[in-house]
């Protein structure tokens, strides 16, 4: 079943859902009584795409306020009601007024771009200046409001976007314990997978992609550290790009470490998730590395999108996804077949392999820079907690509400952790961008355009007594691109047993307009 099929047929996307009409954005608790009829309409909105939003509304047919409307409408109704898939942990009740004045503006003749009055969501670990808390999922940040927008929110409402609210995530971008479910937030609660809702949405993103998955947006932003973004994507069956480093600033975004965090753009096809990019990208004076894409910086990454991108490429495709379970490994080979119908030359790789064993290092590296970034972020913010040391008193204290399920080992870890001078680090640092050098390696010695491999495998089932296990970890291909700071994009291939799985492009440093462009010929041919 190729992605078209799947959002059609998917029991939260296909289903006739009920729709609860909200009173208003202001007030998104009351829910009006639900008729027969009503219960028996689907989404008005189902699978809509940047470009058919934009028609309905140059058309007249729908304004940007109708359009929110319909989203919290169907946010009321399946996301806190029926099926429960609980991906966003707040709404903006500025939303419909945002909206009117950018319908205006519209009027006017005054558009800001392709994004002009699209609603999205942004996880909660990313800045808004306005009523809207951001939490990263976390009860001790409860009642924090940022100061400003993060440099890539002032990015996204200069080009018309409309901050339709906040998803949850795993608590802390799932840094917080080694038994922690994904999904889960002290603040949130657990998000459900909207393939299956007894299903795990990964993470840390996990709201974004159930979000987007379920038609609760257009598009969302998610932000990764190692698989935050592809993960869920994956999963839940969409589109998600974790881009170079430093192609989207990170200021304004509660970090878990300076030399991986990146947002990125999830969204229903390659084509939203390049027009989402578009918007986010830009030099900002507060994050050094936006510095380095001064110059590599493509303001419509809609150009690389070609059906024919394949043609003519060699491709690098990972050998160790041949083996495990037997459909997902049917799905890869299957994706395989319409690279090479599409022009492409395969050529097999080993790169897990040979990351695999950096894993130790990386997660060292992350604990330190997790402690000196969070340190940083805390010290200026207006939380009640302004260091590590009080996150993890606040947890200690408030122990029944924050800790019901699993612990916060990972925090206290890190907060033994010196400063990023200290000389284990050094060695972690060096060991993970050593990285860089076996992407490109295998990248140039077998002249390679990008290198291909299973995402993840299918959703596990949510365990919170165990936390998350992944019976098919040998799957994922998204620590190479991670430690690299390298851009790696997941699109759907296929269902195993009704689970999404995605198939994930890699390439080498600001090649993310290129990847974009091969998984779009991907998606092209698949479908």
């Amino acid at each position: 079943m190729n992605r078209r099929s799947f959002l059609q047929n998917t029991a939260l996307a296909g289903a006739a859902l009920s729709l609860s009409p909200l009173a208003s954005c202001e007030n998104p608790s009351t829910a009006a009584t639900q008729s027969t009829a009503e219960a028996n309409q689907p989404f008005a909105l189902q699978g809509a795409s940047i470009a058919d939003l934009q028609k309905q509304m140059a058309s007249g047919e729908r304004t940007a306020r109708q359009i929110a409307q319909l989203y919290l409408d169907r946010i009321q109704a399946i996301d806190k009601n029926g099926p429960a898939i609980n991906a966003v942990i707040e709404l903006n009740p500025d939303a419909l007024a945002q909206a009117d004045a950018l319908d205006r503006e519209r009027k006017a003749g005054q558009l800001r771009g392709p994004l002009h009055g699209i609603p999205i969501l942004l996880k909660d670990n990313i800045d808004t200046g306005d009523q809207m808390m951001t939490t990263a999922g976390s009860l001790a940040l409860e009642g924090h409001r940022a100061a400003q927008d993060a440099f890539v929110v002032t990015q996204l409402r200069a080009a018309g976007a409309l901050i339709l609210g906040k998803t949850n995530l795993s608590e802390w971008a799932n840094f917080r314990s080694t038994h922690s479910s994904s999904g889960w937030s002290s603040r949130g609660g657990q998000t459900k997978n909207p393939a299956d809702p007894a299903r795990n949405p990964s993470g840390s993103s996990s709201g974004s992609g159930a979000a987007v998955a379920s038609n609760l947006c257009a598009v969302a932003v998610g932000t990764e550290t190692d698989g935050s973004v592809i993960a869920p994507a994956s999963v839940c069956g969409i589109v998600g790009l974790k881009p170079t480093v430093g192609l989207v600033s990170r200021s304004g975004i509660i970090p878990i470490a300076a030399s991986q965090d990146t947002a990125g753009p999830m969204a229903r096809s390659v084509t939203d998730a390049a027009i989402l990019l578009s918007a986010m990208t830009g030099v900002d004076p507060n994050d050094a590395a936006t510095a380095a894409s001064a110059g590599k910086i493509t303001a419509d990454y809609t150009t690389f999108l070609d059906k024919n991108a394949l043609s003519g490429k060699r491709i690098g495709v990972e050998k160790a996804h041949f083996e495990g379970q037997t459909d997902t490994v049917q799905l890869y080979k299957n994706a395989l077949e319409v690279l090479k119908k599409a022009g492409a030359t395969l050529v097999e790789i080993e790169l897990v392999k040979l990351v695999g064993p950096l894993g130790e290092a990386e997660f060292e590296l992350l604990e330190y820079e997790f402690r000196d970034g969070l340190n940083r972020y805390l010290a200026k913010a207006n939380a009640r907690v302004k260091s590590l040391a009080e996150v993890i008193a606040f947890n200690q204290a408030n122990e029944a509400r924050v800790m019901p399920y699993f612990k916060q080992e990972i925090l206290e870890s890190a907060e033994k952790r010196g400063p990023l001078t200290d000389p284990k680090y050094l060695a972690a640092q060096k060991k993970t961008y050593s990285t860089r050098g076996i992407i490109d390696g295998i990248l140039q010695g077998e002249k390679l355009d990008a290198l291909v491999g299973v995402t993840m495998g299918p959703a596990h089932l949510t365990d919170l007594v165990y936390g998350d296990y992944y019976p098919s970890h040998g799957f994922y291909f998204g620590q190479a691109p991670a430690m690299a700071g390298y851009p790696s994009l997941t699109v759907p291939m296929g269902l195993v047993q009704g689970l999404p799985v995605g198939l994930s492009f890699v390439g080498s440093a600001w090649q993310d307009g290129g990847i974009l462009g091969l998984g779009y010929a991907y998606e092209q041919k698949k479908e």
